[in-house]
């Protein structure tokens, strides 16, 4: 095989194929890629056995054929080299040879042969969706996706499709977020698809290849096409708990308040917060709120007061000041409004506006305040 490409067209890909290579692996090859020139195109494939993208990248094809590549050693020295043609050539030894206009570089590559089989294919539904709401999906739920191993339901999003709405989901049992999507075309499908964090991850870094995403979506995996760049993804099979249970609907208590005023405050008092807690309470009364903490371990403590809007009987209640600090930080409305209702019973935020066709709903757990 023989092919020359550009630096930066060879870069780009390998950027893209980098996300999915792992760290560490007992299986060595998935450290590598499938190079394949065929009909004309060359086609780079990753895989970590749960995710494999499959890119194309344009290039003058002298001789087809198909390697395996290590992928660290070709990116490395690919960013070093200065902007100009590259020219990869592989023979039948799996020598690998990478010239530019500085030098000649070799390596040793792999059979083909060895390199993990892409998906079988099964009986698919497909879906299109824009890749603004795509982003935007990530964007708002990702921050609440969990990362214990032992639970894999939470460790995706939720993506519930019907006729017409599409709703997901994600917690990580302390915070929880809901964003439903009305006048949703599904194409007719209609079910429940887990899909893993690090689909989404990546389809983040593909989205700006078009303007919509198109999407199969079988029994056992999941396929993306953005432009030219496809991904496919296992879909995780357990069952998602029963999040509409978790969400309160008698929180009768009200405050509303400035978003970026309250994040500020609250990562200025978290500072003097127990670092192993990050406890912080915050009391509410007619038209005002006050954030504090204390470490008696340190001898440290703060507090502040914000003007706010604040409806019912005056509470006091505790929150990890980490999980509220990002929850906040993903509001997307510069006042939100908070439904309580015990100290020890969930807090409902809502964004005050909220986009057409679009309503967003983010939970948090209260912690207790100790004595």
């Amino acid at each position: 095989m023989k092919f020359s490409t550009t630096k930066s067209d060879l870069q780009s890909a390998l950027q893209k194929l980098s996300k999915i290579i792992p760290s560490r692996s007992t299986i060595p090859i998935l450290g590598n890629m499938l190079v394949t020139s065929d009909s004309g195109t060359v086609i780079l494939r990753a895989t970590d056995l749960e995710q494999t993208i499959v890119l194309t990248i344009p290039a003058s094809i002298e001789e087809e054929g198909s390697a395996v590549i290590p992928v660290e050693t070709l990116s490395n020295i690919t960013s070093e080299l200065p902007d100009g043609r590259i020219t990869l050539s592989i023979d039948g030894k799996l020598n690998i040879s990478l010239k530019s206009d500085t030098g000649e570089y070799d390596l040793k590559g792999l059979a083909p042969e060895e390199f993990p089989a892409p998906p079988e294919p099964e009986e698919q539904t497909a879906i299109t969706i824009s890749s603004e709401l795509l982003k935007s999906i990530f964007q708002t739920t990702g921050f609440a996706i969990s990362r214990d191993e032992l639970k894999p339901a939470l460790t995706g999003v939720l993506f519930q499709f019907s006729q017409e709405n599409l709703t997901t989901v994600s917690t990580d049992g302390h915070r929880l977020v809901l964003y439903t999507i009305n006048n949703f075309d599904s194409g007719g499908f209609s079910g429940d698809v887990i899909i893993p964090k690090k689909f989404l991850s990546l389809a983040q870094i593909l989205l700006n290849q078009s303007d919509k995403v198109e999407m199969q979506i079988a029994k056992n995996h999941i396929t993306a096409s953005f432009g030219s760049d496809i991904v496919h993804s296992r879909i995780i099979d357990e069952r998602y708990p029963d999040y509409e249970s978790v969400i309160p609907k008698n929180n009768n208590k009200t405050l509303t308040l400035n978003v970026q005023q309250m994040a500020s405050a609250v990562r200025r008092v978290s500072i003097f917060s127990n670092r192993t807690t990050q406890q912080i309470s915050i009391a509410m009364n007619d038209n005002s709120i006050e954030i504090a903490t204390e470490d008696p371990e340190k001898a440290t403590k703060a507090h502040e007061k914000l003007e706010a809007e604040y409806s019912g009987e005056a509470i006091i209640i505790g929150y990890n000041a980490s999980y509220l600090k990002e929850l906040l930080s993903f509001m997307p409305s510069q006042k939100a409004t908070l439904k309580l209702n015990t100290p020890i019973s969930a807090t409902v935020f809502y964004p005050e506006e909220q986009e057409e066709h679009r309503n967003i709903t983010m939970l948090l757990m209260p912690i207790r305040l100790n004595d």
